[in-house]
């Protein structure tokens, strides 16, 4: 679908313009679309904001955007209304409904701001259409289906000056700063490596794609919106509401799922930057002797990482990043008790960062408890609490983003954000380089003597700035996506 409408500009100060007219005229009254239109507004005005994804987590990101209240609510916009979304439609009864983004951002003038919490595969179009109008984005982790698409936004935002986070609301708990603050005063030392892990996948994953059946299509549900930018198809039952996550059409896999909460962690307080490599093994299944069962359209069981990092002003020194998903976990250090759980709660999730001095342990970074723990070689530990008190819903993090929106772009409370498109894009991108990792080590070609085989199973060398794998040129076609007409980014 071509879009003929220009971007709104969301660069104008109205504070600036509202004190040079009062400066002109004492009486003189400026209506509202008058004044910058979205991101300049007086802290008394409320915001606009509307919902592209109503159910599921939509349900909570939209209804911690309006603040309990304190902002207006004008449209909610999903593709099945009989399901979790009638939650928000029963929360926001005055809000207008919609099915298709494309037709509620165009219709619908004056909207401001909205939360995007759709399928992985969507992110990126509803994101890109509501940006080139000027308004606000928050949108649900990851930021993007695909590495090519988190470049493009975190662009995007900086040229359209819109006011982004991404929902990865764990960045702004304020326990972070017990790790940040044991790794600036260099508690462990240099350090070497991360291990980050999951439970993960806690959905069907790792077999074949399920038939379609047109027969089976609740009445309510638009499958042809829901699939979007992915390859048009007969429904297929079970995918929406949830188990969409397995099949990369439509989803990231358990790095998708989990590794903007969990990669978050090393990479916010080491100040990683772009990968230089990565490396990944997979679980083979087999279904028949000596043949392993094959289903590249769809993520596999569990599959182990090892991403490398150059050094930075925080970790001082090259750094190894391994991730590991389907249960499978770090052997537990020596240096912390056996019977002390690793990361998490029974060692489900977690991340270690290994210096030469300690380790420092953390759960998973959502809405878990963080639950920070040093421990340093010479027996002392110190330890964060196992319990949080929450004073609001997701550590703020939706009312945060509201306020930078309300205070504009650039705003301190904009440039405060822990999880703006400036920072949220470039580690998108490298918990998507996982994912980039897993789909190349699945190609396969015909050898000469007519038998399939792997022919990507190499450590891929990555350039960062310019999005390519040097070293594996077919492995390059996972850096972004094929579209269907009207839905590019």
């Amino acid at each position: 679908m071509k879009n003929n409408n220009k971007p709104k500009s969301a660069g104008f100060n109205r504070r600036d313009f509202v004190k040079k007219s009062a400066l002109a005229s004492s009486i003189f009254i400026v209506p509202r679309h008058v004044l910058g239109g979205p991101g300049f507004l007086a802290p008394s005005d409320r915001l606009n904001i509307a919902a592209i994804g109503a159910g599921g987590k939509g349900i909570s990101d939209i209804k911690n955007a309006s603040v309990n209240g304190r902002e207006r609510v004008v449209a909610l916009c999903d593709v099945d209304f009989s399901g979790s979304a009638a939650k928000s439609v029963e929360n926001f009864p005055k809000a207008k409904l919609y099915d298709d983004f494309r037709v509620m951002l165009d219709k619908k003038k004056n909207i401001d701001a909205v939360t995007i919490s759709t399928p992985d595969h969507v992110h990126g179009p509803a994101a890109k259409w509501a940006m080139e109008r000027g308004i606000h984005v928050y949108v649900q982790k990851p930021m993007t289906h695909n590495i090519k698409e988190a470049r493009a936004l975190t662009q995007m935002a900086r040229d359209n000056k819109i006011v982004s986070q991404m929902g990865n609301q764990g960045g702004s708990n304020p326990l972070l700063g017990m790790v940040q603050k044991w790794i600036d005063d260099d508690k462990i030392g240099a350090i070497s490596k991360v291990q980050v892990w999951t439970n993960r996948p806690v959905w069907p994953q790792g077999i074949e794609m399920p038939l379609p059946n047109a027969s089976l299509k609740p009445d309510a549900l638009n499958w042809d919106l829901w699939l979007g930018p992915a390859t048009e198809r007969e429904y297929i039952p079970n995918l929406h509401p949830f188990n969409w996550r397995g099949w990369w059409d439509f989803g990231t896999g358990a790095l998708g799922d989990v590794g903007c909460h969990l990669i978050d962690i090393p990479f916010r307080t080491l100040n990683l930057k772009y990968p230089k490599d990565a490396e990944c093994s997979v679980a083979s299944v087999f279904s028949e002797m000596w043949t392993p069962d094959y289903y590249p359209e769809g993520c596999p069981p569990s599959s182990f990482i090892t991403l490398h990092f150059d050094a930075t002003e925080k970790s001082k020194s090259p750094i190894e990043m391994t991730w590991s998903d389907g249960g499978i976990r770090p052997s537990h250090p020596d240096i912390i008790p056996a019977n002390d759980d690793i990361g998490g709660k029974g060692s489900a999730n977690g991340v270690l960062i290994i210096g030469e001095k300690g380790i420092i342990s953390t759960n998973i970074n959502d809405s878990s408890p963080l639950m920070p723990k040093l421990y340093l070689n010479d027996g002392t530990t110190e330890f964060g609490p196992e319990t949080e008190e929450n004073l609001e819903p997701e550590y703020g993090h939706q009312r945060k983003w509201v306020d930078a929106c309300k205070a504009g772009f650039g705003s301190e409370e904009h440039l405060g954000l822990t999880s703006s498109f400036d920072y949220a894009g470039p580690m998108t991108e490298t918990v998507l380089m996982g994912n980039l990792a897993i789909r190349s080590y699945m190609l396969q070609r015909e050898n000469s003597e007519g038998a399939k085989e792997f022919f990507a199973r190499k450590k891929l060398l990555w350039d960062g700035e310019n999005m390519r794998i040097t070293n594996m040129e077919e492995a390059n076609q996972f850096v972004g996506r094929q579209y269907r007409e009207g839905w590019e980014v």
